[in-house]
């Protein structure tokens, strides 16, 4: 368990609402939880992935601490443009696909 922080751009109220409330609003679209469990993190993903395959508007970002992934940082995408992060020499890059 370790912080989550979901990040929204251009996207309908519904994702605020939901977001808001399992989640902090730190600024406007940035939502923060110290200690989301995976099993949250993953249900609150299937939902808004659900929404967004519906709407098609918008963009969601998730990043979590994931010792299993480059930089020790997990990262889900919805919508463009997105990237990946990747290792190159000790030092963590992120890259448009």
């Amino acid at each position: 368990m370790g912080l989550s922080v979901v990040v929204t751009r251009d996207v309908e109220d519904r994702y605020r609402g939901f977001l808001a409330s399992v989640m902090l609003e730190v600024s406007a679209g940035v939502y923060i939880s110290p200690q989301l469990t995976k099993g949250s993190r993953e249900r609150l993903w299937a939902v808004v992935t659900g929404w967004h395959q519906q709407l098609r508007r918008g963009s969601l970002t998730l990043v979590w601490q994931a010792s299993d992934q480059p930089g020790g940082i997990g990262l889900l995408q919805l919508g463009e443009p997105l990237r990946d992060l990747l290792e190159l020499d000790d030092f963590l890059l992120v890259r448009k696909r």
